[in-house]
């Protein structure tokens, strides 16, 4: 390695810096070194497309889908020690593989006492109880590692109170609901979607709710399939009445003892009392058979239209609790939870793939490992697709075929589902690492969610990118490719580029890209395979989190033969050699620019007028917009003017530091004190339903609500902080000062 440095080095100089050792290329008098220009080379993509085994990715993913392997269970285990083994084989494995480890807060059920919710009736009689485990329906959904449905997180209680009906659980639904119903003390049953988990909780507890009930309704995941005995799960995709959706009901992510610090062993830690964020009130999820019989029993007077759902009777909002006629009448729900939260040993499996030029730039492929139950689509679809990326790859290393400019590190995230925890930790550990070093993450976790088209979301930088992927892999079996299969199913108008594929924003913390994109300022992206949803008005695949994500249903319903799978891991593989080996990083600013254009004609459509009632110049802002288009354009022509083969390496290399460092230029530490992790002023979540900058648009809505001087003083500081940051990101991309 040292000789491939010293090639690329100025020949002769004696006192050169260990800085630019390290920080850059150097040439020898009157010539480069052929390594130093090496660029992306098509024949190694061709081959790397043609070697992605579909049968392969299917194998993978029966052995991840053997056992439930919820985090830190026997079954995660095995599954480290299976990412370990395919990582560490000599024929097709990496350049090196190892486990890192972090001790993290985590929240379960009691085994010995599960969590009960029952109806009781005036004299303690309990008349009704809901389901504590899911329908099985094959031998794998009867493994004894399936853990009862339940909200991680909730914390232990005993609740009992009259019934209600909430809608979602949304402040506006317990703001209406509260008009009708006087809800102190009252156990409130809502429908997944509308508000985050923990939020259906945190809001029902401010109007005096003691408990909160979860369900999914059959309007929203099932398009009104409900009967199990011909149309949901095993007939169908369609989930199964007694299927429970498990979840983390927590708002951070992370660890969430210590915040900001790795979870190792010794790390200080906060009283778990002082955990933000999650139910401060007993939460349990339950199926839409029991929530059928809860809700068709209700008393009070009809709930909105939009309320409404598919069960064949009339959504009440309750008197609170149930009719006179019911055979339910005057009695309350008890809920009777016995969550824990423990620490415990959570591991991340780690892989890498030396860089030959610069292994001091990093391209980052990551996928979480642990599951609720089986977890084949969420997440082992992902990590199966991972596997067949490596396999493929690591024989072309192994064979002396091929070897990446810039340094490849996998990564198998452990307890994701928990609240993205692996992921944060390590970035939290290599903070100042990854931050100096790294180009860009790519995230695939769940790679299919049905057989229909390709979806991403990412960075602005990164869509020409994806783009370019996917025009080069060919749909299997199909005379078209992934881009203009893509294009029929979702696209949008852009004034740069006609019409083009819709490649969404990374706006909220779905998946492990959060503290990569949010926190660390790294160009990241997500990559997967959807459904039609013209043909289905379901949120995500219907067996989400539930016992019934098995290898039986990916391989019937979700993806049979797996040639969505190969197409996902043909076009995220295609991705990641593009980055790892261009010799100038395939990032395209221009892009950036027509998107914060946008957002900034929304902002003035929807915020203008006010905002010069109040006084309140957006002049700031739309300067800052127009400088960064400006050296947008400055770039690409120096860009443009260049020959980077024959000029010298320092000047790809200053450019992709730039080009590296764009998303940085965005972070604001202190733009959102109270969002965890939170630092994007550009991407950050939003509460508004403005698509605009964010801390502008949630800003707007709080000042508009309240009328208060201090609120509207929070808009002209949200305004300045996004303007400072897209001038500041503006000057990033100015060669020289």
């Amino acid at each position: 390695m040292l000789k491939k440095v010293l090639l690329c080095g100025l020949g002769g100089a004696v006192a050169l810096t260990v800085g630019i050792l390290l920080g850059h290329f150097g040439i020898k008098q009157g010539s480069t070194s052929p390594e130093c220009v090496q660029d992306v080379d098509e024949s190694v993509i061709a081959q790397f497309l043609a070697e992605v085994d579909n049968n392969q990715i299917q194998e993978n993913l029966r052995q991840l889908t053997k056992v439930p392997h919820m985090a830190t269970t026997a079954g995660d285990e095995e599954t480290v020690k299976y990412m370990l083994k395919r990582w560490q084989d000599p024929d097709s494995g990496l350049d090196d593989a190892w486990r890192e480890e972090y001790m993290v807060f985590l929240s379960f059920p009691d085994e010995k006492t599960p969590n009960r919710v029952s109806v009781v009736s005036p004299n303690g009689t309990a008349i009704f109880t809901v389901s504590e485990k899911e329908k099985p329906y094959t031998p794998d959904q009867e493994d004894p590692a399936v853990v009862q449905p339940y909200a991680a997180y909730s914390p232990a209680g005993n609740a009992k109170g009259k019934l209600v009906y909430a809608n979602y659980g949304t402040m506006e639904d317990y703001t209406l609901l509260s008009k009708t119903v006087n809800l102190n003390n009252t156990i409130a049953i809502v429908k997944y979607g509308g508000a985050g988990r923990q939020a259906k909780a945190i809001n029902g507890a401010l109007f005096g709710v003691i408990g909160v009930l979860v369900y999914t309704e059959p309007k929203d995941i099932n398009d009104n399939k409900m009967s199990d005995s011909s149309q949901t799960y095993p007939h169908s995709w369609y989930l199964p009445p007694t299927g429970v959706e498990r979840g983390s009901y927590s708002s951070d992510f992370g660890d969430l003892l210590t915040p900001y610090l790795a979870a190792k062993e010794d790390t200080y830690r906060i009283p778990e009392s002082d955990i933000k964020g999650i139910p401060p009130i007993p939460t349990q999820p339950i199926g839409f058979l029991d929530a059928y019989s809860l809700i068709c029993e209700l008393d009070g007077s009809p709930a909105p239209e939009t309320w409404q759902g598919a069960f064949n009777c009339t959504y009440n909002f309750g008197g609170p609790g149930f009719k006179a006629t019911s055979s339910f009448a005057s009695s309350d729900v008890q809920m009777d939870i016995y969550n824990k939260g423990e620490l415990r040993n959570s591991s991340n499996v780690m892989g890498v793939i030396r860089g030959s030029v610069e292994p001091d730039r990093y391209i980052i492929y990551g996928n979480h490992r642990d599951s609720w139950v089986h977890g084949a689509i969420d997440p082992s679809s992902g990590t199966a697709v991972m596997l067949e990326i490596t396999r493929v790859l690591g024989k072309m290393v192994k064979a002396g075929r091929w070897k990446p400019r810039r340094s490849i590190i996998f990564g198998s995230w452990g307890a994701e589902e928990f609240g993205l925890i692996g992921s944060t930790e390590y970035a939290e550990e290599y903070y100042s690492k990854l931050r100096a070093r790294t180009v860009a993450y790519i995230n695939v976790d769940i790679s299919v969610f049905g057989n229909a088209t390709l979806q991403a979301q990412a960075s602005p930088a990164a869509q020409s990118l994806v783009l370019t992927a996917a025009k080069q892999v060919k749909i299997p079996n199909k005379d078209s490719s992934v881009y203009d299969n893509w294009i029929q199913y979702s696209n949008r108008t852009s004034p740069t580029h006609g019409i083009i594929p819709n490649v969404g924003f990374l706006t909220g913390a779905g998946s492990d890209y959060a503290a990569f994109m949010h926190f660390l300022g790294i160009t990241s992206m997500d990559i997967s395979h959807a459904y039609d949803r013209s043909k289905t008005n379901a949120r995500t695949y219907p067996a989400y989190h539930t016992a019934y994500d098995t290898f039986d249903y990916a391989s019937k319903y979700i993806d049979p033969g797996f040639t969505s799978h190969q197409t996902v891991a043909r076009t995220a593989g295609n991705v990641l050699l593009r980055l790892s080996d261009s010799l100038l990083l395939p990032f395209n600013s221009t892009d950036y620019a027509e998107s914060l254009e946008q957002y900034l004609n929304t902002a003035l459509k929807n915020f203008g007028s006010t905002l010069a009632q109040k006084k309140i110049s957006v002049e700031p802002l739309s300067n800052a917009v127009a400088k960064f288009r400006a050296a947008t354009n400055r770039l690409n022509e120096l860009i443009l003017n260049s020959n980077f083969k024959k000029e010298s390496p320092l000047k790809a290399r200053s450019i992709n530091d730039q080009l590296m460092l764009l998303e940085r230029a965005f972070l604001d530490p202190q733009a959102f004190p109270d969002k965890y992790g939170y630092r994007h002023v550009i991407w950050t979540s939003r509460t508004s339903g403005v698509p605009t900058f964010p801390g502008l648009a949630d800003a707007f809505d709080q000042a508009m609500t309240s009328g208060l001087q201090k609120d509207w003083n929070q808009v002209h500081r949200q305004l300045s902080i996004v303007a400072q940051a897209i001038q500041g990101a503006a000057y990033t991309l100015v060669d020289v000062i």
